[in-house]
């Protein structure tokens, strides 16, 4: 096109296409997977991604051929739809060659089952990938390349290469055989340069190993003696030499370069010396693990270059991921060398029947020989009728098994030890008829002689016992027979004979020495000087040398003992039923299906199948729980097992108080999550067979048959599927015509309704997975249409007044709010890919629905009245949904509601409209939905819809700006409930609840104060959290119930010490008790209580808190902090480095003011850093509300002799929304600044210097004990003549006719400052006599100097401003100055002192702090500088007992006054 819109065709292959798109999604999830630092998840998407990187760059170059190509489809579509599925994307639905289904030109079942088979093949991809992952173990294994071999021997010779623990001195690995020629190459010289061996199923117990090594046996095969001649006998196996290499690095993991070659030494056995006794040669005829242990303790190998050459490398994973992983390494040519036992996991389908057969010894007599008998054994397996059982002895991996094993010929030993292993694998049906056979000879060096020689024994053992298991591990003593050799080759001539020397002395001993006088030929007195040792070791997944679980296997047999079976499967060792665990359980599984009419041993099976799931909990076998869900999903086919494990789980539980169940139901309450998974499986599996056999009735009218269908099968998405055809094959006539075809009106309705609920529940229900999007999507605009298609209906039928239909339309709306608000439909939660694939394809179907919703409503006329407040939530919901142009269509509605209701109602208002409004409001934004854009979008559109209507203008406006205030509130609760600072999730809590309180909305408002309650107690706020529980208390009308709540869980609680507040409401409860429920027990208690709490004032210590004041300057901080100042209540012994850094770390990008001034307009984002202000009474710290803080300001120039003259005071008055404590540690304030004269300034300082002198010396008269020094230090700077300039410094500032004629006004203040300084005089007397009485001996000559100075203080000062005397009032332990009317004491004197940080100032954001006096009672300023004086009042000096008072009410009157003489 050559217009405004353009067409791109792209150029490349819809899979490049594809594949292009995919990388692209795929690489934004792979980003958030590396911020989240999800690193499991990251290296997973990263293999995924490399891999379609390198399959589009093949693609793209257009050079594969075309069955390549093909080939590379399918790996490219199904590592898309296995990435899709892991990373939670959608399902992509394909054809049978791979490409992408178009929903439009796909019928709606072949979409479906296409949905099916993709998600069922993804699914299996995931449980195959699952077993690895979720296994503890993952399963490593050692590759071995065999690179050369170099040793001088001139024959043929054996290599047995395998895995060899030094410690144990056991061999770990069946043998790998390498046949090596005499030429120095290969035998089979296909095999030259491809000698390759795996050793398999290397576990974590092998990891652990302390040394692991990897030896080699050489075999020389040929004569007897290197040096015999032609003559003389061949193919005889000596030994000849060993290499061993330590691999214990390499196995670990420290070492790991497949391309290094490493050579082990050779060294021959007649030449290996030993490390301890050096005189000692290590002959041929040692045992063979004694020689390997003596080569790997030998610190130096004389191996004259001769050795073997390999290369290695560790692979991880299963042998199948293995050669998937290193398929340049590993191959089907690669011989595989198994572990002699069995791996730590073993998969249901993993198969193994491998006997292990270890000739470890024997003792032969020389007989008529004058040398030891060069014994060769010869080992076959035959069966009962001695049949030869072709190639079932297997030397080594690497080659095809023999018929029969020759060992190797030690040279005149009378005691030859072999240790040999090979190993032997027949068919498992044939182990119980098999038997292995060892033939003994003698071997003669001379090809004549030994042509001659005969076989002088024989021995055997049989596979299976009698009972029917198989061959204990372990070792094997064999009798060796001696007799006719023809009849020692019949097996009936030995199989009745005693095989292994215990068996024979069991039969002894009730036959005596006669044993088989019958037989052919017996154990002669010659024979049994002979003796044969063999190990056996049994990897065999069916065959079990334990006798109770056989007969639990082989139950059919034994029908008559399954009960006993059962039983004692429970006895049996966990390791033997791990290895079986597939075949004990479809055992157990058969017993329950095909003995169903005899439920005893459904209990039994219960039971057995719980002990096995708890077998597999058992942290010793937890790695099998993937052998358990790979069988439950794979290989378990009881269908009908979900009715009798139900049944019987259910009789556990309904007796659970049956003593003798108690241990069962606890078992299999352990067992719940795998025996639901087996129900679950089971009932699946019962669907899957009984679906193709349900009847579905021939359809008639369609939608009614569809409604039948899915009443009928709920479950089944099939069902679902088949009605959305019919439905997307339906035209407009054809639901013209179904609807005439109604004969009733009652019978459309009914209809109506059907269909409606219907579809609610199908849409609320998910039929369908969330990651079908096609058939969500096509469901969805079935649906959408059919519901359109209907609204004409409800506009025909059922909008006039006299056929209207409320509950019709009633669903009609909660359904078309179902659709638009379902999640599948919500475009915002997507990504930008698909966001756009739905929008081009489907459309915003959202958009569409919500502007029909809001034409159905304006339809509705005065109908409209029914649906309020009903339909208030739902089309907030509607409104809800972030699309701009469906929340302008629909916030309307709302106006629409507002002037219905204020029309109808008869009380002129819409108060139902806005309660239900708020109510909604609250839940849906708590509920993750709305936004600020909402916000604005409301508050404008109901504004300007209200100030067009002549009534609702004034009322609608109000209303308009409430409810953006509420979700102004609501957004910054929900905000800020996610995070880190409880405090700010505090305040936000407050301010929601403080605008229900102001609506009288106490549902919500209750909920949100124990919101505000549970913040409180997480941090440890106990008074706050009992003042917040106060409020709903003063809810109730009930007096008592206030009490209950709030007195007895809170304030009485020894962690708050809120005594005082305890005792008032105490003697509410008091009253309550005596006088109307008459509960004296209870009143006993209560002042019991009381009395505790009085004691507690009088004796208790109890830190009091301190208080800060804060201020947040600039746009950085959240609206309901930002350019406001906080009081806030610190914690108990809270620094104000504590306060700062809490605040700091709350807000890391603020920076801390230097002065307490507020900043310039243009800086934004400043802290007022806090500073203390404590105080040691109850009411100095609780129930205050007025603070205050001053601070030094100059006026004029500064006078160099005297600073008092221009001294002014600044102070700041904080005042407190609420008093402390309260809901909230901090509260907003409000702030009175005044300044005071330098003469005010003089006062106050005198005040508290005689407040100060007045507080120790009663403290001291208190308390005799006290320390004296802290009385020395304050008489001394005040008596010392270098600090006497003060006085001088008042009298030339204020004391002169200068001054009174410049401020007649102030001459009360002078003679008040006059008066301060004649008070002083008695004070320091006294203070001084006492001093005198403390007195030490180190004290002498500074009290001689303070009784000096105070003398000439006193005679200076009584003459200018008149004397002043002490006395001492009756009944009281203080003195009062005599004449005055001044009072100089008062019960709430404390103390005040400031704390400064000189930080420097940054240019854009700083912290001050502010020193707060809190004001008791919240007292003005009128009372002068007395109320000051109670305020900036001095503490007790420790360890003082000053009166405390519970309540104000009760302090005691003043005792001191001032009498100016």
């Amino acid at each position: 096109d050559r217009g405004q819109h353009e067409t791109v065709i792209p150029s490349e292959l819809p899979l490049g296409q594809e594949l292009t798109s995919t990388l692209r999604e795929w690489a934004v999830i792979w980003h958030k997977l590396y911020v989240n630092n999800k690193t499991t998840q990251f290296r997973h998407v990263q293999q995924l991604t490399y891999s379609l990187i390198e399959w589009r760059s093949q693609i793209l170059s257009g050079t594969l051929p075309k069955d390549e190509l093909a080939e590379l489809k399918k790996k490219v579509t199904a590592k898309i739809d296995y990435g899709n599925r892991i990373l939670g994307l959608d399902l992509v639905v394909r054809d049978d060659n791979g490409n992408i289904l178009d929903p439009d030109e796909t019928s709606t079942i072949s979409l479906f089952k296409a949905h099916e088979t993709a998600s069922k093949r993804i699914d299996e991809r995931i449980q195959e990938e699952k077993v690895p992952l979720v296994s503890l173990i993952c399963p490593l294994h050692l590759y071995v390349n065999f690179k050369n071999f170099v040793c001088n021997i001139g024959e043929d010779a054996e290599l047995l290469m395998s895995l060899y623990d030094p410690d144990l001195s056991k061999f770990i690995s069946e043998n790998y055989l390498v046949r090596w020629g005499s030429n120095g190459m290969p035998k089979e010289i296909e095999k030259l340069n491809n000698l390759q061996a795996v050793f398999t199923d290397l576990s974590s117990s092998d990891l652990i190993r302390p040394r692991i090594s990897l030896v080699c046996q050489i075999v020389r095969v040929g004569h007897m003696e290197l040096k015999d001649g032609k003559k003389h006998t061949c193919g005889l196996r000596r030994p000849f030499g060993v290499a061993v290499m330590d691999i214990t690095d390499i196995i670990h993991g420290k070492v790991d370069d497949e391309e290094k070659q490493h050579f082990i030494p050779f060294q021959q056995r007649q030449l290996i010396m030993s490390p301890l006794i050096t005189s000692h040669v290590i002959g041929e005829n040692e045992p063979l693990t004694s020689v390997f242990n003596k080569v790997i303790a030998a610190k130096e190998v004389n191996h004259k270059g001769q050795g073997l050459w390999v290369s290695l490398k560790l692979l991880p994973g299963d042998l199948a991921q293995v050669q998937k992983d290193f398929s340049h390494l590993v191959d089907r040519s690669t011989a595989v060398a198994r572990k002699m036992g069995f791996p730590e996991i073993i998969l249901p389908g993993d198969v193994r029947n491998d006997i292990y057969v270890t000739l470890i010894q024997g003792e032969f007599d020389k007989g008529k020989k004058k040398t030891p008998k060069n014994v060769e054994v010869t080992m076959s397996v035959h069966d009962e009728d001695g049949n030869l059982q072709e190639k079932a002895i297997h030397p080594g991996a690497g080659y095809e098994g023999v018929s029969e094993y020759k060992s190797v010929v030690y040279y005149q030993v009378k005691q030859p030890c072999w240790y040999e292993t090979v190993k032997v694998a027949i068919a498992i049906e044939e182990v119980s008829r098999c038997h292995l056979r060892f033939t003994f000879r003698h071997r003669s060096s001379q090809e004549s002689r030994d042509r001659s020689e005969r076989a002088f024994g024989v021995g055997f053992v049989k596979l299976m016992n009698a009972d029917g298991t198989t061959l204990q591990d372990g070792k094997h003593n064999l009798i060796v027979y001696k007799g006719d050799n023809k009849k020692m080759e019949d097996a009936k001539s030995y199989l009745t004979l005693p095989c292994t020397k215990t068996e024979m002395e069991e039969k002894e001993a009730p036959l005596g020495k006669n044993l088989h006088p019958l037989a052919n030929f017996t154990p002669t007195k010659d024979s049994t000087k002979d003796s044969f040792q063999i190990a056996t070791v049994i990897c065999s997944t069916k065959l079990t040398q334990n006798v109770d679980l056989l007969g639990l296997l082989n139950w059919r047999s034994n029908s008559h003992n399954i009960a006993h079976n059962l039983r004692k499967l429970m006895e049996v060792e966990g390791g033997e039923i791990v290895k079986f665990l597939p075949d004990t359980l479809d055992a157990l599984f058969n017993i329950m299906m095909e003995m169903s009419e005899n439920e005893t041993y459904d209990f039994l099976v219960f039971d057995a199948l719980v002990f096995i799931i708890s077998l597999i909990g058992d942290i010793k076998f937890q790695h099998f729980n993937a052998v358990l869900e790979t069988y439950i999903y794979k290989h378990f086919s009881a269908t009908l097992a979900y009715v009798k494990l139900t049944k019987v789980l259910n009789c556990y539980v309904g007796n659970a108080e049956d003593s003798s169940k108690t241990e069962l139901l606890f078992a299999a309450l352990k067992a719940l999550k795998y025996l639901f998974r087996f129900i679950v499986q089971s009932r699946v599996l019962y669907l899957r067979w009984v679906q193709p056999f349900i009847p579905v009735p021939p359809l008639g009218n369609p939608l009614e048959k569809i409604t039948q269908c899915f009443v009928f099968f709920p479950s089944q998405g099939i069902f679902v599927a088949c009605m959305t055809a019919i439905l997307r094959q339906m035209e407009d006539f054809h639901y013209s015509h179904y609807i005439n075809t109604f004969k009733t009106r009652q019978d459309i309705i009914d209809f109506l309704m059907e269909t409606f609920i219907m579809f609610k529940d199908l849409i609320g229900k998910n039929v369908y997975a969330a990651d079908w999007m096609v058939m969500n999507m096509m469901q969805s605009r079935v649906f959408l249409r059919a519901v359109n298609q209907f609204t004409s209906v409800l506009n025909r039928f059922f909008l006039d007044q006299a056929n209207f239909e409320l509950q019709l339309w009633n669903n009609y709306f909660h359904l078309a709010v179902a659709f638009l608000t379902h999640k599948s439909l919500q475009l915002e939660t997507f990504s930008q890919a698909k966001r756009s694939k739905i929008i081009k394809k489907y459309g915003d179907m959202r958009k569409e629905i919500g502007f029909k919703i809001r034409d159905m409503w304006y339809n509705l006329g005065p109908h409209k009245i029914k649906f309020i407040p009903a339909m208030v939530g739902p089309i907030l919901e509607v409104t809800l949904v972030p699309e701009p142009e469906l929340r302008k269509a629909t916030i309307p509605i709302f106006f629409d509601m507002m002037q219905c209701e204020f029309n109808f109602s008869g009380n002129r208002n819409f108060h139902k409209f806005e309660n239900e409004l708020i109510t909604k409001l609250d839940q849906e934004v708590e509920g993750g939905r709305g936004d600020e854009q909402y916000k604005i979008l409301l508050e404008k559109l109901l504004l300007e819809h209200c100030r067009k209507h002549k009534y609702l203008a004034a009322s609608g406006e109000v209303f308009a700006l409430l409810v953006s205030s509420l979700l102004e509130n609501l957004l910054d609760y929900r905000t800020i409930m996610h995070d880190e600072s409880k405090e700010n999730r505090m305040s936000c809590t407050v301010n929601v609840l403080n605008f229900y309180k102001e609506k009288k909305r106490e549902d919500i408002y209750i909920r949100y104060l124990y919101k505000l309650r549970d913040l409180h107690t997480d941090c440890e706020n106990f008074t706050e959290a009992a003042y917040t529980l106060l409020l709903h208390a003063e809810l109730l009308t009930e007096s008592f119930m206030l009490l209950v709540l709030f007195f007895p869980s809170c304030l009485s609680s020894p962690s708050m010490e809120m005594w005082e507040k305890a005792i008032q409401l105490s003697k509410e409860l008091a009253d309550m008790y005596e006088n109307k429920i008459f509960d004296y027990e209870g009143l006993g208690n209560l002042l019991k209580k009381r009395a505790t709490f009085y004691e507690n004032i009088m004796k208790a210590m109890r830190p009091q808190p301190e208080y800060f004041a804060v201020g947040y300057y600039g746009q950085g901080f959240p609206s309901f902090l930002r350019n406001k100042i906080f009081i806030y209540r610190g914690k108990e012994y809270e620094r104000r480095e504590d306060f700062n850094l809490k605040l700091l770390t709350q807000f890391p990008s603020a920076e801390k003011m230097t002065s307490t001034a507020p900043p310039a307009e243009e800086i934004k984002g400043l802290l007022a850093h806090p500073r203390a202000a404590s105080s040691p009474h109850y009411y100095r710290a609780n129930e205050v509300q007025q603070f205050t803080h001053s601070r030094p300001v100059r006026k004029g120039e500064k006078d160099p002799d005297n600073e008092f003259a221009n001294m002014w005071i600044e102070r700041t008055t904080y005042t407190t929304a609420y008093s402390f404590p309260g809901i909230l540690k901090w509260f907003e304030v409000k702030q009175v600044t005044t300044e005071i004269s330098p003469l005010e300034n003089a006062i106050e300082t005198m005040e508290l210097t005689n407040e100060k002198i007045t507080n120790i010396v009663q403290q001291h008269i208190w308390d005799r004990s006290l320390p004296v020094h802290p009385l020395s230090m304050l008489l001394n700077g005040i008596v010392d003549p270098a600090v006497m300039g003060g006085y001088t410094n008042y009298e030339k500032a204020f004391f002169t006719e200068k001054y009174l004629q410049e401020h007649p006004e102030d001459q009360d203040k002078i003679e008040l400052l006059k008066q301060q300084i004649a008070i002083q005089m008695p004070l320091l007397a006294e203070g001084i006599r006492i001093h005198g009485e403390k007195l030490t001996e180190q004290l002498k000559p500074l009290h001689e100097r303070l009784t000096a100075c105070f003398r000439e203080l006193r005679r200076k000062v009584e003459k200018q401003y008149g004397v002043i005397t002490l006395v001492r009032e009756p009944g009281f332990p203080m003195f009062c100055p005599k004449g005055s009317q001044l009072p100089l004491f008062h019960p709430w004197v404390g103390v005040r002192w400031f704390h400064r940080i000189p930080e420097s100032a940054s240019p854009s954001r700083s912290l001050c702090v502010q020193p707060l006096c809190p004001q008791p009672g919240g007292c003005d300023q009128s009372a002068g500088p007395w109320l000051l004086l109670k305020l900036l009042s001095l503490d007790p000096a420790p360890g003082s007992s000053l009166p405390r008072s519970p309540c104000r009410a009760a302090l005691p009157q003043p005792c001191c006054q001032l009498r100016i003489c």
